[in-house]
């Protein structure tokens, strides 16, 4: 089996290589990356490492001859247009390699009417698939909850949870959830008959009850109080990000990043962890 990873040396990628390497040996799995080098404990494990850039079909069709599976975690970029060619080249490639099943991350921001600057990428997704004769799994992610926990001692000095998201709630998923459930379904050929699954936790939460969760697990009085959309986007424009995540809040402000589903426990037999235990365990002292 061949089982090949683009993106790997990402925030989730990395999870994914290392779940895979629970469930397959070190041989099976190929990593095609834009800089070696930070693959190196991979490569040290026996875990076969290939240059591969989204902008050259060629490239990566090289690191996607043969696969059993591969699976897709697109590049960091900030525009659905960069996304789509990126996900065009790909999908030639896929052909071209003739890979026996692709698996795609997805998000739960791919609405036609959200606003999400991403959205068009990940709506994009499932129709450009379902238009190629090649088997494909989507796997579309909730929130991450991750970020909550350095973002926690900033709450904690705000003594509010400041999303502009009004009434609406969130859905989360944490990283290391999402990749084991890639990984999953990757050595899992049974769970390919569903295209498109949605990685969530069991429940999603007002921000009055995220405030709560946030307060417990800290031990500190965290309310809600929201900025506007503007001041959101204008506070967390490190990168130029600040209209991304402002347009993604905007989105959920509309209930559309509030999905809950129970396919994370049809891929894992288990339910997703809570996101009160995802957090306490983060912040346990010994954590």
């Amino acid at each position: 089996m061949k089982i090949v990873v683009t993106g790997a040396t990402g925030h989730l990628g990395q999870q994914i290589v290392k779940q895979l390497g629970q469930r397959v040996s070190p041989q099976a799995i190929t990593l095609g990356v834009h800089t070696p080098a930070k693959a190196a404990a991979f490569q040290q494990q026996g875990m076969q490492v290939r240059p591969l850039d989204y902008r050259d079909q060629t490239s990566i069709v090289t690191v996607l001859q043969a696969a059993d599976v591969a699976i897709y975690v697109p590049s960091k970029s900030h525009d659905s247009f960069s996304r789509v060619t990126e996900f065009e080249n790909v999908i030639g490639a896929a052909e071209k390699a003739a890979v026996g099943h692709l698996i795609v991350m997805g998000f739960i921001a791919d609405q036609a009417n959200n606003p999400f600057d991403l959205s068009a990428f990940y709506g994009y997704v499932p129709r450009r698939l379902a238009a190629t004769d090649l088997s494909y799994t989507i796997l579309r992610n909730a929130l991450y909850a991750d970020p909550l926990v350095p973002y926690l001692p900033e709450l904690i000095e705000r003594k509010n949870v400041i999303y502009p998201l009004g009434d609406a709630s969130l859905s989360f998923i944490s990283l290391a959830e999402s990749a084991a459930a890639f990984a999953q379904v990757a050595v899992t050929p049974s769970l390919w008959t569903q295209p498109i699954y949605t990685l969530t936790q069991e429940r999603s939460y007002t921000m009055p009850a995220l405030a709560r969760v946030l307060s417990d697990v800290s031990g500190q009085p965290i309310g809600y109080a929201p900025v506007t959309l503007k001041q959101f986007g204008e506070m967390y424009n490190q990168g130029n990000e600040g209209h991304m995540l402002a347009s993604m809040y905007a989105g959920g402000a509309q209930g559309l990043l509030a999905t809950v589903t129970d396919d994370f426990r049809k891929i894992m037999d288990r339910p997703a962890q809570s996101l009160p235990d995802f957090l306490a365990a983060k912040l346990a002292p010994n954590a």
